[in-house]
């Protein structure tokens, strides 16, 4: 008996797979790590670190106020103040690092502020997917434009920013984060394990208190910018170009983050937000500093927890904040979907005329794999010939015949399986197909490479589908075009 005929009569249960599959220490190390930075308020005062216009947070007596950013000497001359000492606590005491093994995402959500406090729930303003991954220690982050024009679930063709306002405005469960990273799921195609929210008003508390603790933090405006805080304040700050400029207040570094008024619009400022958060890890993770906001995390967590939303526990976002101290900056990889990967169109939305971005997939793709997939650029796995890199991926592989070739199927799994891929199981499709079709239901793209390289399989035959419950990573559906090339 062909030794592949007792796959047929086999039963395949849906296991479960692990929820911790994807994802980036960025969102968490962000969020938690800015969490972890107001344990400092212990041994601080409020006073600002520079001479820059701004708005000092309301715990401070007199703050929003005009408050005095010197002390004086006996001699009436102003003496800048330096942040104060803080206290360390052994690197050896710090919690236990993640211990995953899987690649994590986490959906990095800012609420659009037009939208708040107006009627009706918010649009998203800033996605931003960061990933991690803990065995080579390596980090990513991918930036979303919000008139993005994508399939949002259950509510069609849409700009990918109102997914927020679909989830929330219906009550679907999980609300407006879970649509958000279920439509950037199916968009980008990769599982979004969690996702992090933040207020505005927390995180310029937050901020405040980094800076604070450990100084301004230091940016490199390409074009001059004016920036206004949120809401109706009169304080205004410019930044000109020519190096480095330290921003000096919470608000100040959250209006450089937000501010679009560029030659690149919405481009410019992913890229800006992205270099806030490079900012920010760079302060966060000094060693003489970090053991000790980590420290006191869950305090500050418990804190601050009424403008910071995540499915994401307290626990696991601290093993990785600790995991993330041993990444290197010059192993996270940035991107963002420019104008390069794009085209503009015109539409109607809500009875008004929209401007949209319709994706090119190909080159969204090419963006994708390379902050998604590889896994570092001098790890073997990213390096050798197709067949190499598939097997060592490990991907379960299940092929169904879509032909009318008798025992198609069992030939196939033969063959495959002695190119070294791990077929587990094989069978008849759902229906009739001319073209061989690829679906992708876990992140295992060296195996889809593996199929684009060896028979040809172009992107109109592939299918991104994430599901972390299906039984298998890669589902290959055979068509008449492959039905001669298997042996």
């Amino acid at each position: 008996m062909n030794r592949f005929e007792f796959l047929k009569k086999i039963k395949f249960p849906k296991f479960g797979r692990p929820s911790l599959k994807q994802g980036i220490f960025w969102g968490v190390a962000i969020v938690i790590s800015i969490i972890a930075f107001v344990v400092v308020r212990n041994f601080t005062t409020c006073f600002e670190v520079a001479n820059l216009p701004g708005i000092s947070p309301a715990s401070c007596a007199g703050g929003g106020e005009g408050t005095t950013e010197f002390v004086e000497n006996p001699e009436g001359t102003p003496i800048p103040q330096a942040p104060p000492t803080p206290v360390i606590i052994p690197e050896a005491a710090l919690p236990p690092a993640w211990d995953g093994a899987s690649r994590i995402n986490i959906l990095f959500i800012g609420l659009d502020a037009r939208d708040i406090g107006q009627v009706g729930p918010p649009r998203s303003d800033t996605l931003m997917l960061l990933t991690i991954d803990p065995l080579s220690k390596t980090a990513g982050m991918l930036s979303i434009p919000r008139d993005m024009w994508v399939n949002i679930p259950g509510f069609g063709y849409s700009r990918i920013n109102t997914a927020y306002a679909s989830g929330e405005g219906s009550q679907l469960p999980g609300g407006g984060p879970a649509l958000s990273m279920k439509t950037v799921s199916q968009f980008i195609g990769v599982p979004v394990d969690y996702y992090v929210q933040v207020d505005f008003g927390v995180f310029i508390a937050l901020v405040e208190e980094l800076i604070d603790t450990a100084g301004c933090i230091e940016v490199y405006p390409t074009e001059t910018l004016t920036l206004d805080p949120i809401g109706s304040g009169t304080d205004k700050v410019k930044l000109t170009t020519g190096g480095v400029r330290e921003l000096c207040k919470g608000w100040i570094v959250l209006a450089y983050a937000r501010n679009r008024k560029t030659s690149g619009g919405d481009f410019d400022r992913a890229k800006r937000q992205q270099e806030v958060i490079l900012a920010l890890q760079k302060k966060v993770f000094d060693p003489a500093i970090f053991p000790a906001m980590i420290a006191q995390a869950p305090q500050m967590y418990q804190k601050f927890s009424y403008g910071i939303k995540t499915n994401m526990s307290i626990e696991d976002a601290i093993k990785l904040a600790v995991l993330g101290k041993d990444i290197s900056a010059q192993s996270i990889k940035k991107g963002v979907i420019d104008t390069t990967m794009v085209t503009f169109d015109n539409t109607v939305l809500g009875g008004e005329a929209a401007s949209v971005m319709k994706p090119i997939a190909d080159k969204i793709r090419i963006l994708r794999d390379e902050i998604f997939t590889s896994t570092g650029p001098l790890s073997p796995i990213a390096q050798g010939d197709p067949a190499s890199l598939m097997r060592a991926e490990e991907a379960r592989v299940r092929i169904v015949d879509g032909t009318f070739t008798p025992g198609l199927d069992q030939r196939a799994g033969q063959f495959f399986q002695s190119q070294g891929m791990s077929v587990t199981e094989i069978g008849a499709a759902d229906g009739v197909y001319n073209s061989t079709i690829v679906v992708v239901y876990g992140p295992k793209l060296y195996t889809l490479r593996y199929l684009q390289s060896v028979f040809g399989i172009s992107h109109t035959q592939i299918r991104f589908a994430p599901d972390p419950n299906s039984t298998v990573d890669i589902e290959i559906r055979l068509g008449s075009d492959l039905a001669g090339s298997i042996p």
